[in-house]
C-alpha cells in the first residue's frame, strides 16, 4: 500500500469537518512547495541575468581542435 493509499483509508474514516481541515493541510504543502520552486527559478535566472552579454564566443573551427 502506498502513502497515497494510505492517506485515502486514514480519512475515509474520518468525519466531513475533519477530513475538510486535512485536505486544507494538504493544499496548502502543496501551494508552498509550488511557491518555493518559483522562488528558487527566480532566484537561479537572477544570477544567470548577472552575467548576460559578458561571453564573447569566438567562431569554432573543428579541424583546428583535431590539431591540438
Amino acid at each position: 500500500m502506498n502513502i497515497a493509499e494510505r492517506i485515502y483509508e486514514t480519512v475515509k474514516t474520518l468525519p466531513e469537518k475533519t477530513a475538510t481541515e486535512v485536505l486544507d493541510f494538504a493544499e496548502g504543502l502543496k501551494a508552498k512547495q509550488a511557491e518555493g520552486e518559483s522562488i528558487r527559478k527566480e532566484n537561479a535566472l537572477a544570477v544567470l541575468a548577472k552575467y548576460r552579454g559578458r561571453f564573447t564566443a569566438g567562431k569554432f573551427n573543428r579541424e583546428e581542435c583535431y590539431d591540438r
